[in-house]
């Protein structure tokens, strides 16, 4: 039997019902309950495995507290069947949001935003980018 690739809308919904899950600090575990579904189920979802429906996208949306379109915010116009006229999506940007997605992404971000003084914020961006250039030099 040959596994079937899941579509690509829904993975890009599913990261997108994950990094706001993980934004507001939710568990797998308690959205399932939230929804009636165990956890497992959820984790189907947020891989792309499972489609997730209207009306199930919808409860998702009103217990994470987003309109349903925010799940299809940044979709790539490739996905959406949209003509790019000719611009290409650079690759770095899906590297981005599947970073921005991550857990270690959000926790950068959610602490980075906390930092109230400018200078200390781009302080911390250069030491970033001196060791980002370090590995790529390796």
């Amino acid at each position: 039997m040959t596994k079937k690739n899941p579509n690509p809308i829904d993975v890009h919904v599913g990261n997108r019902v994950r990094m706001r899950r993980m934004l507001v600090g939710m568990s797998q575990e308690k959205l399932g309950e939230r929804l009636g579904l165990t956890f497992q189920q959820i984790q189907k979802y947020e891989k792309g495995t499972n489609r997730i429906s209207a009306s199930r996208l919808y409860q998702i949306s009103q217990i994470l507290g987003v309109p349903v379109q925010f799940f299809f915010e940044d979709l790539p116009p490739q996905i959406a069947g949209e003509k790019s006229e000719g611009v290409e999506e650079p690759r770095e940007e899906g590297a981005i949001m599947d970073f921005l997605g991550s857990s270690e992404g959000l926790q950068l971000n959610r602490f980075f935003s906390r930092i109230k003084d400018a200078a200390v914020r781009r302080s911390i961006i250069d030491l970033v980018r001196a060791i980002a250039r370090e590995q790529e030099e390796q």
